[in-house]
């Protein structure tokens, strides 16, 4: 997929709260909270405008019994993809609109990702760093196949910090 990365937008608010109002139609009573993260929920961040959404269950195994209903509904169920104790959806095929990360209540990947996104919004000056770092990548790789592994150490290194400053606050 070709890396896309815009300024930020106030509709991927609205993309997040409608897919996630859609979403518990699906599931009905399995869903515990969703929430927005990464960087389409960091305002004034530059990011691919795809929207990670996060799905918290109560069972995680009970999520891939709707595969084949979600699939139907133009998703993509990509399984654990990389990530133990996750469940990973895709919508829009090449032009992708959304990423849903399933987890089940509890999972440290939970804290991980929110704890991230509050770090950003806190620390607007780190926002801009992370953006600049991705449009930097993006010049250089046209593939998320590359752009994205290229951020991980970057990405770490502000995972650490943010989990620093979540235990110092």
């Amino acid at each position: 997929m070709k890396v896309r990365l815009s300024e930020y937008r106030e509709e991927w608010k609205t993309m997040f709260e409608d897919e996630a109002a859609f979403l518990r139609t699906v599931f009905r009573g399995e869903i515990v909270s969703f929430e927005h993260f990464g960087s389409t929920a960091v305002p004034g961040m530059k990011a691919k405008p795809v929207i990670d959404m996060m799905c918290i269950v109560k069972d995680i195994s009970a999520v891939d019994s709707y595969n084949e209903q979600l699939e139907a509904l133009g998703y993509d169920a990509a399984g654990e993809w990389g990530i133990k104790g996750r469940r990973l959806l895709r919508k829009g095929g090449e032009d992708r609109t959304h990423h849903i990360h399933i987890y089940q209540a509890g999972n440290p990947q939970v804290e991980r990702h929110l704890v991230f996104r509050d770090y950003l919004c806190a620390h607007r000056e780190e926002a801009v760093r992370y953006s600049r770092f991705k449009e930097e990548l993006a010049e250089k790789y046209e593939s998320t196949r590359d752009y994205s592994p290229a951020k991980k150490a970057f990405v770490s290194e502000m995972e650490g910090k943010a989990l620093a400053w979540s235990r110092d606050s």
